[in-house]
């Protein structure tokens, strides 16, 4: 079960030119705010990167606008631990829960996630939160990070496994968050 000082939230590649061509693109923004809303209410650490920013762009403001204190990792590997600073960063938190959530499913996620569970890493894939061009292609890297061993989950299963019961400002919150 995922716990709030264990858990980490990381936010894969949400730039401009990519993210617009996404699959589903308008709820996955909607979902990829609440789990961003939802780690910030819990307190919970978020690590957020982009790949080659200067080809796709900076992340989108709709997300970018939800971390102020958040800077994003540039990076070429297509999965987040090829790029040392990313390692670095993950390391430093010293958490092992990881929540992945991004662009693309089949490629710099499942990749992603992946590495980290070769890593020793508990990866957690809030599939509501990642997207690929086409539903076929976020079916397959769903499919293929769970058979290695990644853990499928929702932001409302995620958020509500976090906060453990009902009661309190954060379950208030975190309830509106949903709704």
């Amino acid at each position: 079960m995922l716990t709030i000082e264990n858990s980490i939230l990381v936010v894969i590649d949400i730039q401009d030119s990519l993210a617009q061509v996404m699959h589903e693109k308008e709820t996955l923004f909607e979902n990829l705010e609440k789990i961003i809303k939802g780690a910030t209410i819990l307190g919970i650490p978020m690590i957020v990167t982009e790949q080659v920013p200067e080809k796709l762009g900076a992340t989108i403001p709709k997300i970018s606008s939800l971390l102020d204190t958040v800077r994003p990792i540039p990076k070429s590997s297509f999965s987040c631990c090829g790029e040392a600073l990313f390692m670095r960063e993950l390391e430093d938190i010293k958490r092992t829960q990881i929540l992945v959530a991004g662009i693309e499913s089949h490629v710099c996620v499942y990749q992603t996630t992946v590495d980290l569970i070769r890593k020793g890493y508990e990866a957690h894939i809030v599939t509501d939160c990642i997207s690929s061009r086409t539903a076929d292609n976020k079916t397959l890297g769903i499919e293929r990070m769970t058979s290695e061993g990644a853990k499928p989950t929702s932001v409302e299963m995620a958020l509500f496994e976090l906060l453990k019961s009902a009661g309190g400002d954060r379950f208030r919150k975190i309830s509106r968050l949903v709704k």
